[in-house]
């Protein structure tokens, strides 16, 4: 599988951790950066070009991991990349039930909150799972998809 990567500095160690080994996995790893530490870069310009990638490439089901300090700012900013849908995880469990319920594309993790072993767990994981395409889960995610193309839901 085709997996987009990017990160800015505060996770820049569980970054290269993760592309060596989805790379050893198997996987297609596409690295956005960062290239190297800087404490001044910022988050938005990795990530969102990230976010773009798993976008312009959803087709063919590719996927993208976006990291941080917390993941959050990371997940807000790939989440303002029209079509996706970037779920936080901290256990494999979120990232799980972020794939199967959320049909989520994008995984956000922060570096100062997992470890890289735990990290790469919680990536197999989300890597491995599938939408479980339940009518109750695409709809909510066609309303979603609703507000994103109109500005309204309708339930």
């Amino acid at each position: 599988m085709r997996v987009h990567i990017g990160t800015d500095h505060a996770a820049f160690e569980l970054k290269e951790y993760l592309v060596e080994h989805l790379r050893a996995d198997g996987h297609d790893v596409v690295d956005h950066g960062a290239a190297a530490y800087d404490a001044n870069d910022d988050y938005p310009v990795y990530i969102i070009p990230t976010a773009e990638a798993v976008i312009a490439e959803a087709d063919q089901g590719v996927l993208g991991i976006v990291l941080g300090g917390s993941g959050n700012g990371e997940q807000i900013a790939a989440n303002k990349v029209k079509g996706v849908r970037a779920v936080l995880a901290d256990r494999p469990e979120l990232a799980q039930l972020g794939r199967e319920h959320n049909n989520a594309n994008c995984l956000a993790l922060g570096g100062r909150f997992v470890t890289p072993e735990e990290g790469l767990e919680i990536a197999r994981v989300f890597l491995a799972t599938e939408f479980t395409g339940e009518q109750r889960h695409a709809r909510r995610l066609q309303l979603i998809a609703d507000y994103e193309d109109h500005g309204s839901i309708e339930a």
